[in-house]
């Protein structure tokens, strides 16, 4: 099988360090290390990485004055027309003045590498935000929603030289949202997918001579894509640019902090009218993420028109609402850092869903898989692609376990094994699991779909300088485990894993009889969680997340793993294969439901 061939299944956006060679994160530590050198010879200090993406990466610090400031870099292994982005931000950030949006220092090079500096917002983005905190207060959504509602309006009133020029930011949604909790005040960053509007919001061309409006870029745009979880259909098939673009960015924005999810794809399920919203706001939502234009118009008019007496609304004192978790989740105290990696049959999922996209899987490029993946997904159901989302989101948290979903005629049976390692997400967890299974409730199929997620600090690796000599294990390199806490004798009758499912077809790894028949063996022992072996031409990593039920078999089972590592050297080819064992106690089953209930926030709340 060609490299070519070869596809990641990481849901995050960027693979943690934790799962490159160590060439490879040696030299992005070294890399990191360069650039804060670079800034500290500038005369800048306390120095430390807050961010990195497909583009760059964006480091925090302070000025000799000790005012707080964001350096963004430009990877220079970049195309030097992507590289030139960074000045093309620079320039359109240089063109707001709002208390909202951070402002631009300046940009600069030294040598070839490009550096943008500016203003530090005070908190931490949405998205992490609603990781901690679980979907967000109608309070607490209305009040967000009104400021960003002030920055829309304010770049659609910006000039330019005398002239309208409308900016577009492109790319709205909570990540690029810092929010500080004690002014609960925004700041909107991240303007690298910014562009001055071709349309305006009625739709008529923008231009500040007659020779522009002549000339055939009028039919070309000017847009960038932006997030696909979160853009919406306009700017997604590449219509002309315009202040509709970050209505739908706004609306998508609400509706995921609102909900507890990480993508707009949920809309038709988890309406925005069943979130506990004020029905005005909530109904406005509903129609800026409508199917049909001329109704997403009026939403968007709608809410610029109202916000600033939507923003009166009273609200009770507590922010916090009920919940009850749909499927059991268990917590145990923070101990080691967790770096969580889902593992899932999501590529076949896929394959089910849209045969039009299969042909392209295969020449899917591994570094970007998640972003190429993102716009494959275009090819499904929204439902789909919002239960995909979903079960993405629980890969932000730090669990390890699995989950195996099965779609019958009657409904939908979920079994699952999902250990959360710090007590004060839980709340936040839950919710985003319940999404995950009403999601599933509203698809309707035959089939099943299966996920793990492990620790990618626990993947063990193993290198070579030649693809024709085998892997050899490190000397003391072993597989970990954990031990349950109490001890549970299995019944025979519930000893079931992924070998009765049959080959996965997204499993290319085809391992020898003799490593199988250890892991047939393994599979004899109670307990939970699974293991992944990954080969590339020059590296091989061990992906595994174990815990032993039956105490009485510590013994085999150390063992067992232990054979496991010394038949490494056995496994010849490229691939993946993964296996997976849930304890199956408490199968879960649901009937189907194609939405949830309407739910608004009470008009007298204080009764």
């Amino acid at each position: 099988m060609s490299l070519a061939n070869l596809k990641h299944f990481y849901i995050p956006d960027e693979q943690s360090i934790y799962l490159l060679s160590h060439k490879d994160a040696q030299k992005l530590k070294d890399w990191f290390a360069l650039c804060k050198e670079q800034l500290e010879l500038l005369g800048y200090g306390d120095i430390e990485l807050i961010g990195k993406g497909a583009f760059g990466f964006a480091f925090a610090g302070e000025d000799p004055r000790n005012k707080q400031l964001v350096f963004k870099f430009s990877r220079i292994n970049l195309p030097q027309h992507v590289q030139d982005r960074l000045e093309e931000e620079a320039f359109m950030l240089s063109q707001v003045d709002h208390p909202y949006v951070p402002s631009l220092i300046e940009f600069q090079r030294i040598k070839k590498q490009a550096i943008l500096v500016m203003e530090r917002a005070k908190g931490v983005d949405l998205e992490v935000y609603s990781l901690r905190k679980g979907p967000l207060s109608p309070r607490l959504i209305v009040k967000i929603a009104y400021q960003l509602c002030q920055v829309l309006e304010a770049l659609r009133a910006n000039k330019s030289q005398g002239h309208d020029k409308p900016i577009v930011h492109g790319d709205i949604k909570p990540s690029n949202i810092v929010f500080d909790e004690q002014s609960e005040t925004i700041g909107l960053v991240d303007w690298g997918s910014s562009v001055f509007a071709q349309l305006d919001e009625h739709g008529q061309h923008i231009s500040s001579n007659v020779m522009d409006l002549m000339s055939a870029d009028t039919n070309t745009t000017n847009a960038r894509l932006g997030d696909v979880y979160f853009i919406g259909v306009d700017q997604l098939n590449g219509e002309l640019s315009s202040p509709r673009f970050d209505e739908q960015g706004l609306a998508s924005t609400l509706y995921t902090l609102a909900s507890g999810q990480s993508s707009r794809f949920g809309k038709h399920v988890i309406t925005p009218n069943s979130l506990g919203l004020p029905k005005e706001l909530a109904e406005t939502l509903t129609a800026m993420l409508s199917d049909d234009p001329m109704t997403r118009r009026k939403g968007g008019d709608y809410f610029i028109r109202n916000m600033k007496y939507m923003s009166n609304l009273v609200f009770s004192s507590s922010d916090e609402q009920d919940y009850q978790a749909l499927i059991p989740t268990w917590q145990f105290a923070k101990g080691k850092e967790i770096d969580t990696v889902v593992y899932s049959s999501r590529k076949s999922f896929l394959r089910v869903e849209s045969d039009e996209f299969q042909s392209n899987i295969s020449f899917l490029n591994d570094a970007q898989f998640d972003r190429y993946y993102k716009n494959y997904m275009q090819g499904m159901g929204e439902t789909e692609k919002a239960f995909i989302a979903a079960v993405g989101r629980l890969g932000k948290y730090p669990v390890v376990g699995g989950l195996v979903v099965r779609w019958q005629a009657e409904g939908v049976y979920i079994d699952s094994s999902l250990n959360l390692f710090d007590p004060e997400l839980k709340r936040s967890f839950d919710i985003s699991v319940n999404n995950v299974v009403t999601l599933a409730r509203a698809i309707h199929r035959v089939g099943v779909f299966k996920s793990c997620m492990f620790n990618a600090r626990d993947t063990l690796h193993l290198e070579r300088e030649d693809e024709n000599v085998p892997f050899e294990a490190k000397a003391n390199m072993q597989i970990p485990f954990e031990i349950s806490q109490f001890s549970i004798t299995e019944d025979q009758s519930r000893n079931h894993s992924y070998f009765e499912d049959g080959e996965d077809p997204d499993e290319l790894l085809v391992l020898p009889e003799q490593l199988m028949s250890i892991i047939r063996q393994l599979n004899g022992i109670h307990h939970t969680g699974c293991i992944i072996f990954e080969a590339l031409p020059l590296h091989m990593k061990i992906h595994s997340y174990y815990t032993l039920l039956d105490h009485s078999m510590e013994m085999e089972f150390r063992s067992l793993l232990k054979e496991i590592i010394d038949l490494l050297p056995s496994i010849q080819g490229l691939g993946l294969s993964g296996f997976m064992k849930l304890p199956y106690k408490d199968t879960r089953y649901f009937e189907h439901a194609t939405c949830l209930p309407e739910k608004f926030y009470p008009k007298y709340p204080s009764k």
